[in-house]
């Protein structure tokens, strides 16, 4: 016997897009087993266009056995929202959307002070689930986000008023999932706990997944606020005192146009975005959302109301 076939073989490099993507496309596999009305959260956004993918990958050839949901602030980019009719066009996918505008129309809602609507999302959100009774609730959250999304669980129990309570979370070991729930109440499941910014991007990449044309840079008239770079829109725009002016940015993440901030960026391509993001060490959302910033535990507050 030679020393080579005494050599132990090094095992092959594991690879992590692989093992996240088989972790996301088993949990989309045991919503649709387990649960009766399970629906996508879908913005049109980066981490929601890669959910209906791996979606699409779970359940191919057949189509996406549930619709997709956007709770639409009414000041979103219209660049997003056409996006996100190409996606439901193109995969013939039945979309559901709750307008925040309904809610201010007839005074369920009031607009705040400062104009901001993302916080306004939660009742249109949970009135449109408990309408469609959907029991299972997929959401594009990630563990790397925020500090209240850390210590989330892939399957989020909530009550029968959307709410979240930390007592009655269940441990997840391995890849076991518990999705008993009491009538009226729900389940919220995050396939892309594990997933970092760098890895949404890279498998973006090597996906060929395409996003709204936002997420590169472009130039766009925009005013500094709180250190953050705003933009116009029906929502309004630069205050006494505030500026307008020309650069080339990108977002890093898109919601609500009126507190969504731009970066400075000369990323054009998918390569240079994952560059940019590799060199960075804040989030997208603490780097571009203002309303995280609302208070320290802003988005904390919010998830045990029932929005995230």
């Amino acid at each position: 016997m030679t020393t080579a076939d005494t050599e132990v073989s090094a095992p092959p490099q594991v690879d992590n897009l692989a093992a996240l993507e088989s972790e996301a496309i088993h949990i989309f596999r045991e919503v649709a087993g387990e649960f009766d009305r399970p629906v996508i959260l879908f913005s049109g956004g980066k981490d929601s266009t890669v959910l209906v993918h791996l979606a699409i990958k779970a359940f191919w050839p057949a189509p996406v056995p549930f619709p997709l949901l956007h709770v639409d602030t009414g000041h979103n980019f219209p660049e997003v929202l056409d996006f996100r009719d190409d996606i439901v066009d193109k995969h013939q996918m039945r979309l559901v959307v709750a307008q925040v505008q309904d809610y201010l129309d007839d005074g369920r809602l009031q607009e705040r002070p400062d104009g901001v609507r993302n916080p306004l999302q939660t009742q249109p959100l949970l009135d449109a689930i408990g309408d469609n009774k959907f029991d299972a609730v997929f959401g594009g959250g990630r563990r790397d986000e925020e500090r209240a999304r850390a210590k989330e669980r892939i399957f989020s129990l909530r009550n029968a008023f959307g709410q979240w309570d930390p007592r009655r979370q269940r441990p997840e070991l391995w890849n076991l999932y518990n999705g008993k729930h009491r009538p009226g109440e729900h389940v919220r499941v995050f396939p892309l706990s594990n997933w970092t910014e760098l890895d949404i991007w890279r498998y973006i990449q090597r996906e060929k997944i395409e996003l709204p044309e936002i997420y590169y840079a472009h130039r766009r008239e925009v005013y500094q606020r709180d250190g953050m770079w705003l933009t116009s829109g029906p929502w309004g725009g630069a205050r006494e005192g505030e500026t307008p002016e020309s650069k080339t940015v990108r977002y890093r993440t898109v919601g609500d146009g009126s507190c969504t901030g731009a970066v400075e960026s000369e990323a054009y391509t998918v390569d240079d975005v994952i560059a940019e993001v590799a060199a960075s060490r804040l989030t997208e959302r603490g780097a571009t959302r203002a309303d995280d910033r609302i208070s320290e535990a802003a988005m904390e507050d919010r998830k045990r109301e029932g929005y995230f």
